[in-house]
């Protein structure tokens, strides 16, 4: 198995305050995951950690990419600055940034690509709108656009479906799904289990550390993903795990979980 992103012993923190504790993984090269957990999980610290926004505390991090290849992420939008004065084309041309360096040098062919991109989400007819202008769903989709462009082979997507109707989450789902069958790595934080359980072949389950990773199906079959079980109670179940391991303490609520 081929490893796009390889996390080793991986800590990160905001100052003093720990967001990821220890967390090891492997994500195969074409795979699709889901990374799950609680509010405050360190779920978002881990897509910025993996794009090269963030630096760790401690451990090692290894991306294997194609000669040229590149990764694309795609952040919460509550992060985003949207007075910016730019249109939906320039922002979504942004994504041409890294090979070109200057907006200026961008090409009829790529506008053209861009273009196409507004088009798969939906937005054609809005190339011109001020990106203060779009609602919620508009502003997420013109990010998705955005990602389109930059035709990666590492994809981050950090809640893409905040604030979007269901008809345009199953288009883009299916952008998603595209990704996928092209072999490129899609690493998508979430809190829809449906979407998980749905789409999603792989899943990481993330509170602080890793509480498990494999196959989605698995996930729900330990419980580590479950419908019955608040995102709230793997944060509590997590450290209830820790407390007891460090006292070296026998746990039958952790065999039985």
């Amino acid at each position: 198995m081929l490893v796009a992103v390889a996390l080793n012993h991986i800590s990160v923190k905001y100052g003093r305050l720990p967001a990821l504790d220890d967390v090891s993984a492997e994500f195969a090269a074409g795979s699709l995951t889901a990374v799950a957990g609680p509010n405050g999980a360190g779920k978002s610290t881990l897509l910025k950690t993996i794009a090269g926004i963030l630096r760790p505390a401690r451990g090692t991090m290894t991306i294997n990419l194609p000669p040229g290849a590149t990764v694309a992420y795609l952040p919460q939008t509550a992060n985003i600055q949207r007075d910016f004065p730019m249109t939906v084309m320039q922002a979504v041309c942004t994504g041409f940034w890294n090979g070109v360096g200057d907006v200026h040098a961008i090409t009829p062919l790529m506008r053209a690509e861009a273009a196409s991109a507004i088009a798969q989400v939906g937005l054609n007819g809005l190339e011109n709108r001020q990106i203060s202008e779009l609602s919620g769903g508009q502003f997420q989709r013109m990010l998705f656009a955005r990602v389109i462009v930059q035709n990666a082979q590492i994809i981050l997507l950090d809640e893409p479906f905040t604030a979007i109707d269901g008809e345009t989450t199953a288009k883009l789902i299916q952008i998603l799904l595209g990704w996928h069958q092209e072999k490129r790595t899609v690493i998508c934080v979430l809190h829809d289990l449906l979407l998980i359980k749905k789409y999603f072949p792989e899943s990481f389950v993330l509170a602080g550390r890793c509480l498990g990773s494999g196959h989605t199906h698995d996930m729900f079959e330990q419980k580590l993903l479950s419908f019955d079980l608040d995102m709230v109670e793997i944060q509590t179940l997590d450290e209830h795990r820790r407390d007891h391991h460090e006292n070296d303490e026998e746990c039958v609520h952790c065999h039985d979980h």
